[in-house]
């Protein structure tokens, strides 16, 4: 199997690095295992104090897989392909909010749909000019649902009650006022690499019990209504409109919506 994901330790600091480029970094099966490994391999390291999420090329992550999305195996059961899917999305998000220590997200490239939401889950998140965001579930017949449980609780509700809807790109600029982002710079390898050591002069107690003030609501709410976003993600990906929209997009045409 390719890597997909690498992993590297510079002193107190792992850097999970995603390098997928056939797809933009989306989130396939195989990317997100390796992605749940790296976070294995960090936590499992002696002095590491901060996990930083990069990406290789012009793109950080472009959400779902729709190639994988969209084709089942033989005698597989789309609905029971769709919730596992959805699954291992949640899975992986929980992952990082309930990581003993601080994930900062590194950002110089386009995120799109489900990579959101690991933009969200991300503790800090620096993001800079070659940066574009976009949630576009929408256009093809589904929704965030979810990515909302680590979007919601970050972006303004206006923000989200544009954005969720439009489908349109935005900058690393308004990314940082609506919340999505920590900070919108110049350059993203200095700004990450001051914060890193800001936070590696913590020690590892005080960064899990500060870390886990900042995340509790949100697991709670992940206890709350993952089963439901799940069962909602799932039957929206398999519903014939969605069909034609992933359709649509793999083929680059303009989808025919009939509902």
């Amino acid at each position: 199997m390719p890597t997909l994901v690498h992993y590297a330790v510079e002193g107190p600091v792992a850097r999970l690095t995603l390098d997928s480029p056939a797809n933009r970094n989306a989130l396939s099966t195989a990317l997100v295992h390796q992605l749940h490994q790296g976070l294995t391999d960090a936590t499992e390291e002696s002095g590491v104090r901060a996990v930083v999420l990069g990406h290789t090329g012009g793109t950080f992550c472009a959400g779902a897989d729709l190639a994988e999305a969209s084709a089942s195996g033989p005698g597989a059961d789309p609905g029971d392909v769709a919730v596992d899917r959805a699954r291992e999305l949640t899975h992986l998000l929980r992952r990082i909010l309930e990581l003993p220590m601080p994930v900062i997200g590194a950002i110089n490239g386009h995120v799109r749909a489900g990579g959101l939401g690991l933009v969200g889950a991300c503790d800090i998140v620096v993001a800079g000019p070659a940066s574009t965001f976009a949630l576009t579930e929408a256009r093809i017949g589904v929704a965030p649902s979810i990515i909302s449980l680590t979007l919601l609780p970050k972006m303004t509700a206006r923000a989200a009650g544009r954005y969720f809807l439009t489908g349109e790109k935005f900058g690393a600029a308004e990314a940082a006022d609506i919340g999505l982002i920590t900070v919108a710079t110049d350059d993203v390898d200095a700004t990450v690499s001051e914060l890193a050591a800001a936070i590696c002069k913590a020690s590892p107690q005080g960064l899990a019990t500060s870390k886990a003030l900042t995340t509790a609501s949100i697991l709670e709410s992940f206890d709350r209504d993952t089963d439901a976003l799940t069962e909602q993600s799932a039957a929206l990906f398999t519903s014939d409109e969605a069909r034609e929209g992933m359709f649509a997009f793999l083929q680059k045409r303009p989808p025919r919506w009939v509902g």
